[in-house]
């Protein structure tokens, strides 16, 4: 389970006292963090805070790499502010992300291949999310042929087949997993596929619970990577355990803690 930290997040308070008063400690001291409770990449995302969204992502991104040679997951819906993020990125990058419209995917897959990132590709287009498991399998059909047609190799492209809150859309996990299984076939290699783990416990009581269950439920059928909090351990346990239980990962009576060590 590749494992994309999500906490240096410009929606969490921390981080953005951190970007505003331009404190390196705050933005360090989270990379160093998640990195060591099992994250294999950080996730980087200014959110709503005050200044040019530019410049608060270079400066986030150069902060990171001060202290750690980690990918990072250059996480912005703007393509100026991904192209010049890029190009500060001496680490290795993941793109997230671009929706699945040929017009983004023509600008999008390109910049990906031209600088050697990984790229995250949502199903998602002009009409939106789609509500079943066909509409995720048409969007994500036409993600994996715009890759190839530009160059981009399977193992750099993700597909996020975009979980929706669960108290608000309870048939969306089932499509979710729906969708993984049926894409996981359209390609040999196939493309990875990976969620934004949080959102479908967004405004839930029980939220690590059901994240907890929900990561466990998709590495079953083919999930292999995740924006989520590597801070909570029953959550991060969850996905190790998982892994183990279809061989993907050896058993031995600590694993747990196994599974850390080789990180």
């Amino acid at each position: 389970m590749f494992v994309i930290g999500e906490r240096i997040n410009g929606m969490f308070k921390e981080v953005k006292r951190g970007i505003e008063q331009r404190d390196k400690g705050i933005i360090q001291d989270l990379a160093r963090r998640q990195l060591k409770a099992g994250a294999d990449a950080l996730d980087v995302n200014v959110g709503p805070v005050r200044g040019k969204a530019i410049d608060n992502m270079l400066w986030l991104i150069e902060t990171i790499q001060e202290v750690t040679d980690a990918p990072i997951c250059v996480d912005t819906p703007k393509f100026d502010v991904m192209s010049e993020a890029l190009k500060a990125c001496t680490n290795p990058t993941i793109m997230n992300s671009s929706k699945a419209s040929t017009e983004n995917l023509d600008k999008y897959v390109p910049l990906a291949v031209e600088t050697g990132s990984q790229l995250v590709v949502l199903t998602i287009d002009e009409t939106g999310v789609p509500s079943d498991v066909d509409g995720r399998v048409a969007m994500g059909a036409n993600i994996v042929t715009k890759a190839m047609e530009h160059g981009l190799q399977m193992p750099d492209l993700y597909i996020d087949p975009v979980i929706l809150p669960v108290n608000v859309a309870p048939k969306q996990p089932a499509a979710v997993m729906g969708a993984i299984s049926q894409l996981k076939l359209l390609a040999a290699p196939p493309p990875n596929f990976i969620i934004g783990l949080s959102n479908v416990s967004q405004s839930c009581k029980e939220r690590s619970l059901l994240n907890s269950a929900f990561v466990a439920m998709c590495i079953g059928v083919g999930l292999n990577a995740a924006i989520m909090d590597a801070f909570d351990k029953e959550l991060m346990n969850a996905a190790i355990t998982a892994e183990v239980l279809l061989e993907k990962q050896l058993y031995c009576d600590d694993y747990v803690a196994a599974y850390l060590s080789n990180r």
